[in-house]
């Protein structure tokens, strides 16, 4: 059994894995996931979690995220984000030259694989302006789910801001100026696609994986393929990859 864990901003993921079965999946809440089952060892935060249904230390352990640097997973081998999710995206589409697009709670990462392997890739973790938190905030400002949010990408209103903050009261004047929520909503969507786009002009292929909670909007699939041409690969259970890479890393 070999168990692999993505500590995210928003939640954290949990894969269990073994050979020629499919993983067996979990997700917490962060803030909850760490208050039941984490506690301070000699100054630094330490998370047990062998009541989730882990193996116990040194059975496989193997973790990644945005909070691996500042929580430690007991008995865990911590590997970098990027690398957990690229093969994750492997394992998930048996694909091996692609372009890794992952958005996650609070941070995007643009990777480019040729033949399983990365060759070259981008972060961002400075601005939540393109991730699922400003994808929050703005549908909590319109007064509509994510669910909804996610179906429009057509006529969209201009979105100038490129900050989350500010956008949100930007797109709360443009509510006051009477545009529709459908037109708002596809504008929030095209406003994502902006700032990702280039990170993925430089590291563009003919397909693109697209990992991640944010993977699960329609509208930025169908936006990403409109506007660079390439075929858009959402795998099932996109936002565990980074924890289906961690076993696979483990495997190997």
């Amino acid at each position: 059994m070999f168990a692999g864990i993505d500590l995210g901003s928003r939640s954290v993921k949990i894969a269990l894995m073994e050979k020629d079965r499919p993983p067996r999946l979990q997700k917490y809440d962060t803030m909850e996931f760490y208050r039941a089952h984490g506690k301070k060892v000699s100054g630094k935060f330490m998370l047990d979690v062998a009541g989730t249904g882990l193996p116990g230390a040194g059975a496989g352990i193997t973790a990644t995220g945005y909070g691996r640097h500042s929580v430690k997973v007991r008995g865990a081998r911590v590997i970098p984000e990027i690398k957990a999710h690229m093969l994750g995206a492997i394992h998930l589409t048996s694909l091996a030259d692609f372009t890794l697009l992952d958005l996650g709670g609070q941070d995007s990462k643009v990777a480019l694989v040729r033949g399983g392997r990365m060759v070259d890739f981008m972060t961002n973790d400075k601005c939540a302006a393109s991730t699922g938190r400003y994808l929050e905030n703005m549908a909590a400002a319109l007064n509509i789910s994510l669910v909804e949010l996610s179906r429009h990408y057509r006529s969209p209103v201009e979105l100038a801001s490129t900050c989350a903050i500010f956008g949100e009261s930007e797109l709360i004047g443009k509510v006051v100026e009477g545009y529709s929520i459908p037109a708002l909503a596809a504008g929030v969507n095209h406003s994502i696609f902006k700032r990702i786009l280039p990170m993925l002009n430089r590291l563009i292929s003919k397909t693109i994986v697209f990992t991640g909670g944010v993977a699960y909007s329609e509208a930025l699939r169908l936006i990403i393929a409109e506007k660079t041409g390439a075929q858009v690969v959402v795998p099932e259970n996109p936002e565990y990859a980074g924890a289906i890479g961690c076993c696979v890393e483990a495997m190997r």
